[in-house]
């Protein structure tokens, strides 16, 4: 009756034509009419691009001494074995597991305190020390060198793992108490309100309800704490001198000689160095991302 109705005429033309489904919907709006190619080759060169420097180093740290070969085969590993117990690359591995590990615990909890404090909290001079710490993110790390040593050298903590966990620490804080804060203020205060009412304090009402909340967030700032303590190379080049105390970056810069470098060594130096970081985000990518969209929008 309907279509016999839209041949008279006596049907508006919205009404003679069915709407459109969901399905239908949805494929008019993922780009349908886009040809798979335009799709596929931009992001199979992105991942050419991205995967073809990790290949190399695998290369060069699988294949023989003075092989040119371009797949590494027959596979060894001597190079592995010489850059861990030759080179020393167990206690570099170890210290900076360390320096990682600390580094992560002290951003983590100092952070957690002053983005309470800011999400929670009004004070006078709140958007100046906002603004403070924005403005901290522009001080390249190697000016922060000379008065840290000072600080350091008068505390007698040169040459000493716990300097550099202090700088990493100081260097990473203020976009994680910003980044913290964030994820706090999405919190509704409401929550804690029904805690006090039950009894609770104010920290065991955080502790109770609004840590529990936060783990995405406090997964993200933790693990780039740790990736960034344990790839960074100019405060434990600076502030560790005895070979025993230096880290994985220094190390692979000691492999670096003046007149050759040792490629094969190097390469497995650097797999070492990528293998804890690959490790992390394998593991914490669902969490990763799901703190930084819930740090991004605030609800």
């Amino acid at each position: 009756m309907t279509a016999a109705l839209a041949e008279q005429g006596t049907l508006p033309a919205a009404a003679a034509s069915p709407p459109p489904t969901a399905r239908g919907r949805r494929r008019r709006g993922s780009g349908q009419g886009v040809p798979r190619w335009q799709i596929y080759l931009p992001l199979g060169l992105y991942l050419l691009f991205t995967l073809v420097p990790f290949y190399w180093m695998l290369l060069f740290a699988l294949r023989p001494a003075g092989s040119n070969a371009l797949v590494p085969w027959p596979v060894t590993g001597e190079h592995f074995q010489k850059v861990w117990n030759e080179r020393s690359f167990g206690i570099f591995f170890q210290n900076s597991m360390i320096v990682g590990v600390a580094s992560l615990v002290m951003t983590t909890a100092v952070a957690l305190a002053g983005g309470y404090a800011l999400a929670r909290f009004e004070f006078r001079i709140k958007k100046g020390f906002l603004l403070a710490l924005l403005a901290s993110q522009f001080i390249p790390g190697a000016l922060m060198l000379v008065p840290l040593f000072e600080i350091f050298k008068n505390l007698q903590m040169i040459n000493s793992l716990g300097s550099v966990v202090i700088a990493e620490t100081v260097f990473q804080l203020p976009l994680s108490i910003i980044l913290i804060s964030g994820f706090i203020k999405n919190v509704p205060v409401s929550l804690e309100e029904q805690a006090w009412v039950d009894g609770c304090g104010r920290f065991r009402a955080f502790c109770a309800v609004v840590l529990p909340l936060l783990r995405p967030g406090l997964i993200a700032v933790g693990s780039f704490a740790f990736v960034h303590s344990w790839n960074h190379f100019l405060f434990a080049l600076m502030f560790l001198s005895s070979q025993d105390k230096q880290t994985i970056p220094v190390g692979l810069n000691t492999l670096i000689g003046a007149d050759s470098v040792d490629l094969g060594a190097l390469a497995a130096g650097g797999v070492i160095a990528a293998v804890p970081v690959v490790i992390v985000f394998a593991f914490i990518q669902k969490w990763l991302i799901t703190g930084f969209s819930a740090g991004a929008v605030k609800g």
